[in-house]
């Protein structure tokens, strides 16, 4: 069972003393915060920074000074003013002095072939007879002439046929830069005597360029690689007509010679020169470069 505690009546004297003390401490405090007391203290003032002062003075441009007009001279009545006319100036030039003429080149023809390389190359019978296409085309140049520069100059080439006996068969002309060329290579081959005898008695059948120009000439060639059997001929695998069914034609291994009659054809062949040796290079050099020459390597 719950006790009760009696009821006081209220006087109402105890929050007017709570709120008295309140008062009388936010009193003080003000008090405190007014005075030196409690009042923070202020920092000095920084000193005064020194004003400076630009002065931009713009300055009118200098004027320029007029020319001086000539003075206006006295005219008659009705009189026609003309303007003063202009100065030529002189032409100023480069003097170049004329260049001297100078002499066309020229080379002239080579020697005509021995009674000694005629009857090598009759003989010769390796690569489609190698020295008699070259005699035979050095006996044309050599009744040729003289080449000097100019619009004469040019090469022809010819397809030959000689017959067993040595006589001309057939002459014909494949192409040709110059006529004047064309008609002194044809005149030189009606001139020629009869050739010795082809070497392997049968028709020689071959294609010659003659040229004729002070800056080129053929030299004698190498024989030294007669003997290895000829490199198959490159052609096209990939080549079809349209009509035939499709095969991929592969190129077969070069043919390996017998070694006993390698060693026979190499004992029978001849030295080659040093003239040969130096036109192959420029061969070489005009056609592929400097690195496939023989100096180079």
């Amino acid at each position: 069972m719950a006790l009760r505690t009696p009821a006081v009546p209220y006087t109402g004297g105890r929050p007017a003393l709570g709120v008295a003390l309140t008062l009388a401490w936010h009193a003080l405090a003000f008090v405190l915060a007014s005075t030196h007391q409690g009042a923070l203290e202020d920092r000095p003032d920084p000193p005064p920074r020194e004003q400076t002062i630009t002065l931009l003075v713009l300055r009118p441009p200098t004027p320029e000074k007029p020319a001086p007009q000539p003075e206006p001279q006295p005219v008659g009545a009705g009189a026609r003013v003309l303007p003063p006319a202009p100065i030529p100036l002189p032409e100023v030039g480069l003097l170049v002095a004329p260049a001297a003429p100078r002499a066309p080149a020229s080379m002239a023809a080579p020697p005509a072939p021995t009674a000694g390389e005629w009857a090598f190359a009759s003989t010769y019978k390796l690569k489609n007879s190698k020295g008699y296409r070259y005699t035979w085309g050095q006996q044309v140049r050599s009744m040729m002439g003289t080449a000097v520069e100019g619009p004469d100059q040019g090469m022809v080439r010819f397809r030959v046929e000689i017959a067993p006996d040595g006589s001309l068969a057939r002459l014909d002309t494949l192409w040709s830069t110059s006529a004047a060329v064309e008609r002194l290579a044809r005149q030189a081959v009606s001139s020629m005597p009869r050739w010795p005898a082809t070497p392997t008695g049968r028709p020689l059948i071959f294609e010659k360029t003659i040229s004729f120009s002070p800056f080129a000439s053929e030299g004698p060639p190498l024989y030294r690689d007669d003997c290895l059997p000829d490199a198959p001929a490159y052609s096209n695998p990939f080549a079809w007509d349209g009509k035939s069914a499709r095969l991929q034609v592969q190129a077969g291994p070069p043919e390996k010679p017998d070694p006993q009659v390698l060693q026979d054809c190499l004992e029978q062949l001849p030295k080659d020169s040093i003239e040969a040796e130096s036109a192959r290079d420029q061969r070489l050099m005009d056609q592929w470069g400097w690195r496939s020459s023989t100096l180079a390597r």
